[in-house]
């Protein structure tokens, strides 16, 4: 059973940074994607960024390149995303999803797997 632990959410100013940490267990992850998503009140949960495990392959948002980076430990089965140059638009639950396969897809329905989310607040 796949098992997705977010944490590292909070509430930061504008400008500042923060950095996620997803904790994977119960799939072979070498095999998968893992991806980060974002859902702001009211909107439909969006890609935010997707790593695919076994070869680093990255994919960004175009709102959040230059300033986010996913990242990966193998040793801790665990996916990073920091966070930097926050802005309040970023404010959101911010979710973290697999699949398996080696296309790191955009759509929240291409994944089954999903942790409990995190909620990242950036004030102006």
């Amino acid at each position: 059973q796949v098992q997705l632990v977010e944490s590292g959410g909070g509430l930061v100013q504008a400008g500042e940074s923060l950095k996620l940490s997803c904790v994977t267990s119960g799939r072979t992850f070498s095999s998968s994607i893992v991806t980060w998503f974002r859902q702001a009140p009211g909107k439909e949960r969006e890609f935010v960024a997707g790593l695919r495990w076994n070869q680093g392959n990255t994919a960004y948002a175009d709102s959040v390149k230059g300033r986010f980076t996913i990242s990966r430990s193998n040793a801790e089965s665990t996916v990073y995303l920091q966070m930097n140059g926050l802005k309040p638009e970023d404010t959101a639950v911010y979710y973290c999803a697999t699949r398996t396969g080696i296309t790191i897809q955009t759509t929240p329905g291409s994944y089954d797997g999903w942790g409990q989310g995190t909620q990242v607040t950036v004030s102006s």
